[in-house]
């Protein structure tokens, strides 16, 4: 695996790969000293484009506890603001010997470009672009889902896969890079994924989706799905009325404390995923945000782990499993 830019592309034995060296690394968070000497010497570039808190640190943190040199470059206040192009950015990072570049971008295919234009020599690893793909963050919301399954039938996460498990998305699939992400990863693995939307914020096109589509989420939510992800409401991305108004959007579409009360009378065994920021109130409250089936933290956690395990077996050179001493 030379980049990481598409979930589309990842085989059932790389996913595997990928998630069992992330339990791996997850181990590392426990212990006292939480690094690993696995990429002393080399240097990975935070390359954004668009503001990112989240993803920005967990890539940060990821390649700091493989011991990695961690450049970080944001667009706002560097040479890009005066009309830098892509091309001379990165250009300039491999002048400092860059070994990864992990880059977010507001134009889809940004990534894809950078890997295949011959600009530079290093691994690209795709963190989000426009309304395109975020894979680590699919194959982090995967991680979860495997120590989900694990817990519930009380076996080791590795080597597992997610066949017989229904997901349920819902929200903003039209602006959300992380829904398509998702969908072929999910799919990869062995799941069942159904979107629920609103039908101005689902995509045209869906047809070669391997997914299912509703528009009730109640309808849905009565078949006690193993997961619920709500997706953010992208509003810095609509230029138009996606639907009448934000109360009817909760109303409709929201994961409001009565729908987790559904869910509890049901004995579902529905846990409640999103990959962040939360816009508490509108496609979900702090009641199901805060309540006991809620993964949000565990998917920060796992995010660390997942982003190891990218970096890696990027640069690494070897697929094996990762050696966890301190030496």
């Amino acid at each position: 695996m030379k980049h990481l830019l598409t979930t589309a592309d990842l085989s059932y034995a790389d996913a595997l790969s990928i998630l069992d060296t992330a339990d791996q690394m997850a181990s590392v968070s426990s212990r006292s000293v939480k690094k690993l000497p696995a990429l002393r010497g080399r240097t990975v570039v935070n390359l954004f484009f668009e503001d990112s808190t989240r993803t920005r640190i967990s890539f940060e943190t990821a390649a700091k506890r493989l011991s990695a040199d961690v450049i970080n470059f944001s667009a706002k206040g560097s040479s890009v603001s005066k009309g830098e192009s892509l091309k001379d950015t990165a250009q300039t990072l491999m002048a400092m010997s860059a070994d990864a570049v992990v880059i977010r971008h507001g134009a889809s295919g940004a990534p894809q470009q950078l890997a295949s234009s011959g600009w530079i020599d290093a691994a690209v690893v795709n963190a989000g672009d426009g309304k395109h793909e975020h894979p680590t963050q699919a194959l982090l919301d995967a991680m979860t889902l495997r120590r989900v399954r694990a817990r519930r039938e009380d076996r080791p996460s590795t080597g597992m896969d997610l066949e017989g498990m229904h997901v349920v998305i819902v929200g903003d699939v039209l602006h959300s890079r992380v829904a398509r992400s998702n969908v072929w990863l999910l799919n990869t693995l062995g799941a069942r994924v159904t979107f629920v939307a609103p039908p101005t914020l689902l995509p045209v096109g869906m047809d070669h989706w391997p997914c299912e589509v509703s528009y009730d989420l109640d309808e849905v939510l009565a078949q006690r799905p193993d997961a619920v992800m709500m997706l953010r409401l992208q509003s810095e991305r609509m230029n138009a009325a996606f639907f009448p108004s934000e109360q009817e959007y909760t109303r409709a579409w929201g994961l409001t404390p009565e729908r987790v009360a559904a869910l509890d009378a049901m004995d579902a065994p529905t846990v409640i995923m999103h990959p962040g920021p939360m816009n508490r109130g509108l496609e979900i409250s702090s009641e199901a945000a805060d309540s006991p089936r809620s993964t949000v933290l565990a998917q920060v956690a796992n995010g660390v782990s997942v982003r190891m395990a990218v970096l890696f077996l990027l640069l690494s050179g070897d697929e094996s499993t990762p050696s966890l001493s301190d030496n």
